[in-house]
């Protein structure tokens, strides 16, 4: 509708006036509410302007602007830091995850899940009630609403400990509250152990804050907690960064044995573990009950855990909290307050009111029935059509698969090849902070729309991987 308008207003002269919206509703025949939206945008474009009571005009045409020389901008954004550290910012693993895919595409790289698996109308309810609860709208604590950090703590407390209310801070979003834990804990420069494979987005933040990934290998039973006393000693890093449950990409868990050597670990490198408990709402349906968080065993403050209701929900509800205990509370409350001042309060009364509602719990069940689901179609499309790249372990929680490919494959062109037959995989090499071990794709089934959707995307990949391999 937008674009029919914009070419209507080639009719009319600078300042002329439009028909009303009744005349445009019927001469398109759309409703009112798309001849609203579509005059809005244009406005927004500066292409018309609204006069109340008088109706809605084209708008002049502006002077035009002078372009000017920018390549200045080359040396100055080049420039290292006064510590000798580049100051270059690479979103492109992170934008792969955002980006909308060209209509047709069946989304196998999407980050969220699907609208259909999304409580959408829970959500328009909880909004339209916290907008109208007394100061709503007014500037809430810093460190959070009381409601909310408590109920983060109290659901932390119910998936086996952790810290009291006083230890929970609110913040906007997961990726946010990584970006501050890190910098609250780390300096520019200072080395962090991650996860080999690990989340883009941890890389991206990392080298935007000057600091630098040093890889410790995940097999099928998650971090390898053996290697990180060497991994302490070798680099001197004071923090580990880890998704015990359900990592991403490869959807692993970490075992039993592991979890305590890993915490030893750290606590004699006098270390800080940031638990990154993305996927704690995203088990499936079959799956055996998740272990406790590893901040139920740690008395001494050594976990920094981070939660976010972002995952389970919708895009833009982005509400998430961090837990810790001791000193570090402080100066995590200072760098997130410095970066935000505060999550809008409207957010946050509307994220009390989802997780406070009776839908809440529904939309848990449905999600874990939902990805359970969708996890065994694709499982069994893919052992169809492509047994070769299967997982010998298919996670029953998250929704990605980490896709080992044979030896000589380019990864890379596998998935520009399968973009052009209408599927967006992503390649593995951006999960790797240093040389990977074989070439991967991760697909993710959270994002599609069903089963047939995702029968189709196994059958397009698998055309893919037949024209790429020969």
């Amino acid at each position: 509708m937008t674009d029919l308008l914009r070419v209507e207003f080639e009719r009319y002269p600078s300042g002329g006036k439009l028909p009303p919206s009744r005349e445009l509703v019927a001469r398109h025949r759309v409703g009112p509410v798309t001849v609203s939206r579509a005059l809005a945008r244009l406005a927004a474009e500066g292409l018309l302007v609204t006069r109340p009571g008088a109706g809605a005009y084209r708008a002049g045409k502006a002077a035009p602007v002078a372009e000017g020389d920018t390549s200045w901008q080359h040396l100055a954004l080049s420039a290292e830091s006064p510590e000798g550290l580049p100051r270059a910012v690479d979103a492109s693993g992170v934008l792969a995850t955002l980006a909308e895919p060209p209509a047709g595409v069946v989304e196998f790289n999407g980050g969220y899940l699907h609208p259909g698996l999304r409580p959408e109308r829970a959500l328009a309810a909880a909004l339209a009630r916290a907008g109208r609860r007394p100061g709503a709208w007014g500037r809430p604590p810093a460190e959070g609403l009381p409601e909310l950090r408590a109920w983060f703590a109290r659901d932390l407390a119910g998936d086996g400990g952790g810290p009291g209310p006083g230890g929970a801070l609110v913040s906007p979003g997961g990726q946010s509250a990584l970006s501050g834990v890190l910098r609250a804990l780390a300096p520019p420069g200072a080395p962090v152990l991650v996860e080999s494979p690990t989340y883009p987005g941890l890389l991206a933040v990392l080298r935007a804050a000057g600091q630098r990934p040093v890889p410790v290998p995940v097999d099928a039973d998650g971090l390898r907690a053996d290697l990180l006393p060497e991994a302490f000693r070798a680099s001197g890093a004071r923090v580990l960064v880890c998704q015990p449950l359900h990592q991403n990409p490869t959807g692993t868990v970490l075992a039993p044995a592991r979890r305590p050597a890993l915490l030893a670990a750290a606590r004699a490198a006098g270390a800080f573990v940031v638990e990154d408990d993305f996927a704690r709402r995203l088990g499936h349906a079959d799956a055996e009950p998740p272990p406790p968080p590893l901040a139920a065993e740690d008395p001494d403050g050594v976990v920094v855990h981070i939660r976010s209701l972002t995952k389970v929900t919708a895009p833009s509800l982005r509400v998430a909290a961090v837990l810790a205990r001791g000193p570090v509370l402080e100066r995590l409350r200072a760098v997130q307050v410095v970066d935000h001042f505060f999550v809008p309060r409207p957010l946050q009364e509307a994220a009390l009111e989802l997780v406070g509602s009776p839908s809440w719990p529904r939309h848990l069940r449905a999600v874990a029935s939902e990805l359970g689901a969708r996890r065994a179609v694709l499982a069994t499309a893919l052992a169809r059509r492509l047994p070769e790249v299967l997982p010998a372990r298919v996670p029953t929680g998250g929704y990605h698969l980490w896709l080992p490919l044979p030896e000589g494959t380019d990864e890379s062109a596998l998935a520009a090849e399968a973009l052009r037959r209408g599927v967006a995989v992503a390649a593995g090499r951006p999960y790797h902070p240093a040389e990977p071990d074989r070439p991967h794709l991760r697909i993710s089934y959270g994002g599609v729309a069903d089963a047939e959707e995702l029968e189709d995307g196994v059958r397009r990949l698998a055309e893919a991987y037949a024209a790429v391999r020969g």
